[in-house]
């Protein structure tokens, strides 16, 4: 049985950081692409990040620079680090995994999602 579970949502200010967290049971992510996506208010599903299983890792435009993904393989758990929050990063944050999916639409493919958590940057 896949799980997947997320924390580090929260609120923040413009320019502060965050980090979300994912831990993944049930799968091994050696062949899955793992990330997260997003979505906002009024807003389309939005990849921000994966490592995908072509062997890239990826990242949505937007947060190039800022957010960072990494991976501790012995724990099956991905890290997005979150850096210079801007009001427009406000969303709901999903990590997703797809055995199938590749690239930064990997969810668009079957696979597991989280249950999503909230992301709110504000001042």
């Amino acid at each position: 049985q896949v799980q997947l579970v997320e924390s580090g949502g929260g609120s923040v200010q413009p320019g502060e950081s965050l980090t979300l967290s994912c831990a993944a049971s049930g799968i091994s992510l050696d062949d899955h692409t793992i990330g997260w996506f997003r979505q906002g208010p009024g807003k389309e599903r939005e990849g921000v990040s994966c490592f995908s299983n072509d062997g890239n890792t990826y990242y949505t435009d937007s947060v190039k620079g800022r957010f960072t993904i990494s991976r501790e393989n012995a724990k099956n758990v991905v890290y997005l680090h979150m850096n210079s929050l801007k009001p427009e990063d406000t969303a709901k944050y999903y990590c997703a995994v797809s055995k199938s999916g590749v690239g930064i639409r990997w969810y668009e493919s079957p696979g597991y999602w989280a249950m999503g958590t909230q992301v709110t940057v504000s001042s």
